[in-house]
């Protein structure tokens, strides 16, 4: 973990991942220190778990667990009240695998007689010994990110190759404790396979997964026989197969990584054979395979987001042939059966959760919005974000409803937790209470005033924007501009070679209302990290967040100095 700053601006966002704990520490967003462990949330519209209706009640807490809920229980006097009388109450949601807070190990050193065919596990990215917390960092910044978005628990899933390792679960409270939960929760594998040596392709990995499987099974019987017969030679177990035990002695399942239908049918036909426990995630394709999840009984984690439609944005509305016009309708179709995946899983009664692993916290409700507008129930939605999860990792007794003896961990919201203008005011973690600023509600068009959508749309033109970041403040020039309707532009950022300032092309810009949305990437160190800007139009100020994958997210504003002519504010 790099310990300093090796530059302030750009150069800081991009290394913010790898920042020592102190310098990224969020842990209470209020600056405050905790000054009792027992809160009560007064007359608050409770939702205890997916499906119920709500009601009024007060949930007293301490020590990070629920001591009760209901509408006459006795306070304490050291008890800090939260006046829940407009607050709707749910469970905090649980992250079913995920990669928050977790940092990638360095990659290992080939040694002068590497051979390709037959490299080492650690170099060929299996490294099944090990374990989450070693890579994780509670005061990452999208652990808090995450913890903004509702989420109180994850499996966190370890970096690295095929298999990277044992996944753990954490629960998002302060930084400054032991925030796991339960170490080796399960064996993370995926088809990652090794550039330049083997594994080196899909069929490859599958060939290793099942080579190191059968020979940790057989150190197993060996070692039965060694412990109850004389003179047999001692056995010798890699520590692979070490770390592969517990999984092929079905103590611990597999949580394997697989997006598409060939990978998920690849998956179920490894466990078919073998015979381990198997818990699917990251599936984002599996419309046409659900009847055989079904049948094979495994739980599945669907990734929390829903495909981009900028194909479909981009299909022109005249001068395409005939050939093209049925590909559009193709790419259409495709599309909105890829929405309709969740709803599907739900009819057929498989139990699904989230992985938030890919996806953006600043997304989570336009994306369980988008699944219940294409059939997924709220109930559902509600249940595939808590008691499922729960069920899944084995944790029911203790989260995924708010429930006497459970843990403390509740979203406490504006409103029933989808509607459109509800917002997340606090979220308690472990008995920790994290509040968040609302955002301001814009007010009503008045007689003769432009409509919203006009005045957000008018974006055109040159912006200066800053950029908070821990290593201070840095920023640089958007334009926004309009070619053949689709709009699009560059921004300028400070080079994180040193350099003064580069230049990049702006890609997948949106405006929708007030919400204005846009990608660039930044080349650093070797690596491409793809950069989203999101926030607020108002006139010519907007306010929003700057977010890095794997690094979290951090405030920006930006002013329009030089407004396009064709521009309507």
């Amino acid at each position: 973990m790099n310990k300093q700053f090796l530059m302030a601006g750009m150069l800081g966002l991009l290394v913010a991942g790898w920042l020592s704990q102190a310098a990224m520490a969020q842990s209470d967003p209020t600056g405050k220190r905790r000054v009792t462990s027992t809160y009560a949330i007064t007359n608050a519209t409770v939702f205890k778990a997916p499906g119920d209706p709500g009601s009024k009640a007060t949930i007293l807490i301490k020590d990070g667990v629920i001591l009760g809920v209901g509408t006459s229980l006795t306070l304490p006097k050291e008890a800090k009240l939260i006046a829940g009388d407009s607050l709707f109450v749910y469970p905090g949601f649980i992250d079913g695998a995920g990669t928050m807070g977790i940092t990638k190990p360095k990659d290992v050193e080939r040694p002068k007689d590497f051979v390709s065919s037959n490299p080492a596990d650690e170099i060929a990215g299996i490294t099944p010994w090990r374990m989450a917390p070693e890579s994780y960092a509670a005061s990452s910044t999208l652990v808090d990110d995450w913890r903004k978005a509702g989420f109180t628990l994850s499996q966190v899933v370890p970096d690295g190759g095929m298999l990277p390792g044992k996944t753990a679960l954490m629960v998002l409270g302060d930084a400054k404790n032991n925030n796991l939960l339960r170490n080796n929760v399960a064996m993370a594998a995926n088809f990652r396979s090794s550039r330049g040596m083997y594994p080196a392709t899909l069929a490859g990995v599958m060939a290793k997964f099942r080579d190191l499987y059968q020979n940790t099974s057989l150190i197993l019987d060996h070692e039965k026989l060694y412990a109850s017969n004389a003179g047999v030679k001692r056995p010798q177990a890699s520590p692979s197969q070490v770390a592969l035990s517990p999984v092929v002695q079905k103590q611990m399942p597999v949580l394997f990584t697989a997006a598409t239908e060939l990978e998920i049918r690849r998956v179920l036909s490894l466990q078919k054979e073998l015979g381990f426990k198997l818990v699917l995630t990251g599936l984002e394709n599996y419309e046409s395979v659900i009847g055989l999840i079904k049948s094979s009984g495994n739980p599945v984690l669907i990734k929390l987001q829903v495909p981009d439609d900028k194909s479909i944005k981009a299909q022109k509305a005249e001068g395409v042939t005939d050939a093209t016009k049925a590909q559009y309708a193709r790419v259409k179709e495709s599309y909105a059966k890829a929405l309709k995946q969740a709803a599907q899983l739900e009819q057929a009664g498989i139990m699904f959760a989230f992985s938030t692993a890919d996806a953006k916290p600043a997304d989570v409700k336009k994306t369980i919005q988008t699944l219940m507008e294409n059939g997924l129930s709220e109930r559902a939605a509600l249940a595939a974000l808590t008691t499922h999860p729960a069920t899944i990792l084995g944790i029911s007794s203790m989260a995924g409803t708010l429930e006497k003896g459970k843990m403390a961990n509740l979203i406490l919201a504006t409103d029933s937790l989808f509607k459109e203008e509800s917002q997340i005011k606090h979220v308690i973690a472990d008995g920790y209470v994290f509040d968040y600023e609302l955002k301001k509600k814009t007010a009503p068009a008045t007689s003769g005033s432009k409509p919203e959508n006009q005045a957000a749309g008018a974006v055109e033109g040159t912006w200066e924007y800053v950029s908070e970041t821990p290593a201070g403040s840095s920023g640089g020039e958007i334009i926004l501009k309009r070619e053949n309707g689709v709009l699009g532009g560059s921004i300028t950022y400070d080079n994180p070679t040193g350099s003064g300032k580069a230049t990049a092309p702006i890609k997948n810009a949106s405006i929708n209302g007030k919400a204005l949305s846009f990608e660039f990437d930044v080349s650093a160190g070797g690596m491409s990290l793809t950069v989203t800007i999101s926030g607020e139009v108002n006139g010519k100020s907007m306010e929003g967040s700057l977010s890095i994958p794997q690094m979290g997210s951090f405030p920006v504003k930006a002013t329009l100095t030089s407004p396009s002519q064709t521009n309507s504010l």
